[in-house]
């Protein structure tokens, strides 16, 4: 049957699709080693801490009332005032109740927030989103309703000692004139876990206020929580800032809850946006999140519990991919946050896309760099593009060494082809 021009941009199979596919199909099949998809890891103490808060929700009343009740447009009401006093007393922020709006999840907050300021505009002109570094988050490349939404930027690349790296913005390479709508970065970064800098992100602040033009900053992994970030920055925000926020990382991505903070104006259209697309965001997840600010946890449990057993595979995935392959052609991104390691193959003579695919073969599912280098126009005369893969890092020690001996023996193999 014939589709709209909408239905046909959303029809096409992205690789957001083909990641959260693989993260189904891994979870179904006996023995496969998911190093690919975006799932927290089962904590034993959250998942314990979940269940009691649960409980507790269920014997008060409070979980039935979240589900069986719409909340209003712009989210649950109490959350959110619980969300401002949270902010307001750790970090002093000048902020009301107009100023936070929840999503069905992040993706479709950065659905909104993407079309509300990039693509066609009311005078007929076309704009986009910076991307001030690619890679950047796979979720981001088919968010556009209109096609061609983004612009984005090669890394400067610091080499550091033990085989790791770091990215950089290249600031003297970003381009804003008035085609751009807004600047966008996550922070820490999905794929790299990437951190940027508290002066990198100072410099972005003051170039969106030059150009006003706004920053969002994806936080889903950031400060306060679940506090993912092993680098020693702030947490920042400001009326012009748009920092989005998620519950998924803290152990709870069913709820399926994003949180916005942003001036009057745009929390306005993100609350009309979500009664016309799906009339309230969910109760659910927002119920179990107010109980545990009320209750004092959600800041302890991040830099205690969260931080810690994040940090602590990630250091020790590093160690056995060093050991496991030992040629000076690969590199690490240094781990700074996030829950991946992005790993570079530097001068591989296959695509990661075809190391995906024989690895895929093996029961191992790691995700191919390729998708991740948003809006470069000339991505295919950059090597780089097409000699990194992301790697999720939160499965069992077993898991992940079996993974990691798949990926060596792929990857030697490759070079010796080579």
């Amino acid at each position: 049957m014939p589709f709209s021009t909408f239905g046909e941009k959303f029809n096409q199979y992205s690789g957001i699709t083909q990641l959260m596919d693989d993260l189904n199909d891994g979870l179904r099949t006996p023995g496969a080693i998911m190093l690919g998809g975006g799932n927290p890891a089962a904590i034993p103490e959250m998942v314990d801490y979940f269940q009691k808060a649960s409980e507790t929700l269920l014997a008060n009343g409070e979980w039935i009332a979240a589900l069986t009740n719409y909340d209003g447009p712009q989210g649950k009401d109490t959350f959110i005032k619980a969300l401002v006093s949270l902010f307001r007393d750790t970090y002093g922020w000048n902020i009301s109740e107009k100023n936070i709006s929840l999503t069905n999840g992040s993706q479709s907050g950065f659905f909104y927030l993407f079309n509300l300021f990039a693509g066609r505009q009311p005078d007929g002109t076309h704009k986009k989103i910076l991307l001030p570094l690619a890679p950047e988050y796979i979720g981001y490349a088919d968010a556009g309703i209109d096609e061609n939404i983004f612009v984005s930027y090669r890394p400067e690349i610091a080499l550091l000692e033990e085989r790791q790296f770091k990215y950089h913005v290249d600031f003297e390479s970003l381009t804003i004139d008035d085609s751009i709508a807004a600047i966008c970065a996550s922070r820490p970064t999905n794929p790299t876990g990437n951190v940027l800098t508290d002066d990198e992100i100072k410099k972005l602040d003051a170039l969106a206020r030059q150009h006003k033009i706004p920053l969002i900053i994806d936080n889903a992994y950031g400060l306060p929580f679940p506090n993912i970030v092993f680098a020693d920055v702030k947490p920042f925000w400001n009326e012009n800032t748009i920092l989005c926020m998620s519950l998924s990382k803290l152990g709870l991505p069913g709820v399926r809850c994003g949180i916005v903070i942003a001036n009057e104006a745009v929390t306005e259209a993100l609350s009309n946006m979500n009664g016309i697309v799906s009339l309230a965001p969910g109760s659910v997840g927002p119920a179990l999140a107010q109980h545990m600010i009320e209750q004092g946890d959600i800041l302890p449990l991040s830099q205690t519990v969260i931080r810690p057993f994040y940090q602590q595979k990630a250091q020790q995935a590093v160690t056995w991919l060093q050991q496991a392959i030992p040629d000076p052609r690969f590199r690490i991104h240094k781990p700074e946050g996030a829950i991946f390691l992005w790993l570079w193959f530097d001068a591989l003579p296959i695509t990661t896309m075809e190391l995906y695919r024989r690895l895929k073969a093996r029961g191992v599912l790691i995700v191919p760099g390729e998708y991740f280098f948003i809006g470069q126009e000339e991505s295919d005369s950059w090597p780089h593009t097409q000699q990194c893969v992301r790697m999720n890092y939160v499965q069992s020690d077993e898991m992940m060494q079996q993974g990691i001996a798949a990926i060596a023996e792929e990857v030697t193999k490759a070079y010796q082809e080579g």
